[in-house]
């Protein structure tokens, strides 16, 4: 499993950039999409403070919501 954990939904541009970067930097991570996933969903109300924000990454147990770049 990985150390990277990054909660998305499509058509997310800020996803898109979160993922690019990881990938670009041969970071390997799990995407969860939160859409049709209750579980998901749930999960990241907690990790997020109740905001409804994509993308929500966790990185080595550092949680970051959003995305500003790297």
């Amino acid at each position: 499993m990985s150390d990277v954990r990054i909660f998305t939904k499509p058509g997310c541009p800020y996803c898109a950039a979160a993922k690019e970067h990881f990938s670009g930097n041969d970071v390997s991570f799990e995407e969860i999409n939160v859409i049709g996933n209750p579980a998901a969903q749930e999960e990241l109300l907690k990790l997020s403070n109740g905001e409804k924000i994509v993308p929500v990454i966790i990185d080595s147990g550092e949680v970051k919501i959003g995305w500003g770049g790297g």
